[in-house]
């Protein structure tokens, strides 16, 4: 293996770009390495993550990326990614650009090393605003957890082991953005003030679940609320038509139709919590393999629909509406809805995530349902 261009690590270090076929396989098998001791981490799909860093993806329509792998006495010790996104400088200037799928060992060298590297990518191409982690956009998984490593992650969110925060700031970057997940037990008693927002507004709310037989016209109709919903948030890029495509398809396969709830005033779609099964619960015992048998084993969880965990991993209401009293209502409605359908197919508990630490109003409606924030993850940036 050749040392990269861009690093200037020891000489027991070597930092490799991947570069084949062969490469992305360590690429991905790096977590096996630095998780091997935690009982908290959930195996990613190998199979799932192929397809993650292939030609497919539609994060690279509008994206480029380089990946490097950290060598240490020869074996596998870490791995990070950087990568530019155009829609993101379109938003926020072309002299932006993000790091992400760091994965390491709690080696201090070989995690600035990672850093070097993925910096020296991003500055030969005008980058001298650095945020992350993003794997491989704000629309994908990102944040490392900061808070919250008693429990397990559930689908779609990371996992990270204690140091990774330290060696971040060691490296000289700065919190940007703090982002919480909240559980929640769905067989709650709804609050009075959530009883009485429906009551109100139940003349003009209307419910329906996401119609499967039009699934392209509905995901477009999902898309352009989220798009509208979060173009004022912090870090917003908007979803791209596949991208919002490609989520259907996982829509299609796995999640039943009334997990994904519209709202709707005078008869317009203004509002929407879409939720996923946790896969996590079987995913934890395949170790990311799907062969020989474990795709027998997840297909039979979905087919018997017998997950006891979920995710909301989408959510949004009009721009319109926010801030107002029906704006509050139709998201009482949404979560209604959804924890209803939820809880007839045997649910009990949901994680919801996530959520801007500041984003005041939708934390005290989690506040009022009785949910508990129970974990927090980063995002942090660097000026190069």
């Amino acid at each position: 293996m050749d040392k990269s261009d861009y690093s200037d690590a020891p000489e027991h270090i070597v930092i490799a770009p991947v570069s084949s076929v062969s490469d992305l396989k360590v690429f991905i098998d790096v977590p096996w390495t630095v998780y091997v001791d935690d009982p908290m981490w959930v195996p990613p799909l190998r199979l799932e993550r192929r397809f993650h860093f292939s030609r497919f993806n539609p994060f690279f329509k509008h994206g480029e990326w380089q990946a490097w792998i950290a060598y240490k006495d020869h074996q596998p010790a870490g791995r990070i990614s950087a990568q530019i996104d155009f829609l993101h400088r379109e938003r926020y200037g072309s002299d932006t650009g993000h790091f992400g799928l760091l994965e390491c060992i709690e080696d201090t060298t070989v995690f600035s090393s990672l850093i070097r590297v993925a910096e020296n990518w991003l500055r030969e191409r005008n980058t001298r605003q650095i945020t992350g982690p993003f794997n491989l956009s704000i629309n994908q998984e990102c944040g490392v957890l900061v808070d919250g490593f008693e429990t397990p992650p559930v689908v779609m969110m990371p996992h990270s082991p204690p140091w990774y925060g330290r060696m971040y700031e060691e490296n000289g970057y700065q919190p940007m953005k703090d982002l919480l997940a909240y559980w929640v037990e769905i067989g709650f008693e709804a609050p009075k003030v959530m009883t009485a927002m429906l009551e109100k507004y139940a003349q003009r709310i209307h419910m329906r679940a996401i119609c499967k037989n039009r699934l392209s016209e509905e995901i477009e109709i999902l898309r352009d609320i989220f798009n509208d919903a979060w173009s004022e948030n912090w870090g917003f890029v908007p979803l791209t038509r596949e991208e919002f495509a490609e989520l259907g398809s996982i829509f299609r396969l796995l999640v039943p139709e009334d997990y994904i709830q519209i709202a709707e005033v005078d008869g317009k779609p203004v509002a929407f919590m879409a939720s996923l099964p946790n896969l996590n619960e079987v995913f934890s015992e395949l170790n990311g393999n799907l062969f020989p048998f474990g795709w027998v084993k997840l297909v039979r969880k979905i087919r018997q629909q017998s997950f006891l965990t979920g995710r909301v991993p989408l959510m949004g209401v009009r721009k319109q509406f926010h801030n107002t009293a029906l704006g509050a209502a139709l998201v009482y409605a949404v979560v209604d809805a959804t924890r209803k359908c939820g809880l007839s197919r045997g649910a009990r508990e949901v994680e919801l995530s996530w959520i801007l630490e500041d984003n005041k109003p939708m934390r005290n409606i989690l506040d009022s349902i009785g949910s508990k924030q129970y974990k927090r993850y980063r995002i942090y940036g660097k000026t190069l």
